[in-house]
């Protein structure tokens, strides 16, 4: 890669997750592109046009003209229905079709993240339409393709990667989101602390620390007394912040200290990405 070396992270973790989307799915006979993933309502098939479709649009390929149909009970709002777009346009494509156009599509992005001479601070399009830096749409893609290199693998039975590139962008990406789940939408009590503790092939703790103005920010310190401990391993983390799980599908892989009734509020909320 030539590109900045503040992006280089996020484009080495790109390329490690996209290549392993692509040895995942080119060998699927037809009948696995059908298999359910844990994105709601999203098969393996939906799941790569999805990546296809995003990708495209960052290349900077118009948006399909495209009317969604009525009954897809997963399409709950703006956010939801704009990615939909993408997937429902690909709902009826062959799997030749899908490997083709997938590797055309990563040829053609990996050739731009090769000849990126641009500042990472350059405004650029996001994936909604909206401004973003070049390193943040770079760090969302990172994040974006791991997670869903990990539904695939899901929904394959072929568990890997927990510990690639893109794990640690993902880590921190996920991380990022806490300090709001806990002091804004659980209501983490001023003055007080929250203990995030995970084990695995990723392993770290976190704490979220809410101050008098109920402001959270987080840190690598541990706490003494805090209000919650959550106790988890990596793939648990990653299932429930991605909300591809909900809470009670992992009670007894979430070990929890403290308070029960905001340990359960930060559950209900804990999701940081659709």
């Amino acid at each position: 890669m030539t590109v900045h070396p503040s992006l280089e992270p996020y484009a080495d973790a790109w390329t490690h997750s996209i290549e392993a989307i692509s040895e995942l799915v080119l060998p699927l006979p037809e009948g696995e592109w059908n298999r359910a993933t844990p994105c709601p309502g999203w098969s393996v098939r939906d799941v790569v046009s999805h990546v296809i479709g995003i990708e495209c649009e960052q290349l900077g390929d118009p948006r399909p003209i495209h009317t969604l149909p009525r009954d897809l009970r997963h399409v709950v709002d703006e956010f939801t229905r704009y990615m939909e777009v993408q997937v429902d346009v690909r709902r009826h494509h062959t799997a030749p079709e899908m490997t083709s156009e997938l590797e055309y599509t990563v040829i053609r992005r990996a050739r731009q993240l090769r000849n990126e001479k641009r500042d990472p601070a350059t405004m650029v399009r996001g994936p909604l339409g909206e401004q973003v830096t070049l390193e943040q749409a770079l760090r969302l893609r990172a994040f974006d393709v791991w997670m869903h290199e990990q539904d695939l693998r899901a929904a394959l039975g072929a568990p890997g990667n927990w510990d690639s590139p893109g794990a640690y962008v993902a880590r921190d990406m996920l991380l990022a989101g806490l300090p709001k789940v806990v002091a804004k939408m659980a209501g983490a009590p001023a003055n007080s602390a929250v203990v995030l503790d995970v084990h695995g092939v990723l392993e770290f703790m976190r704490t979220v620390r809410v101050d008098a103005a109920g402001q959270g920010t987080l840190d690598k310190s541990p706490s003494l007394g805090p209000a919650v401990t959550l106790t988890m391993d990596w793939e648990t983390y990653v299932r429930l912040a991605g909300g591809r799980l909900r809470p009670r599908a992992v009670a007894d892989r979430v070990k929890v200290e403290g308070d029960p009734d905001l340990a359960d509020a930060i559950l209900a909320h804990f999701p940081v990405t659709p």
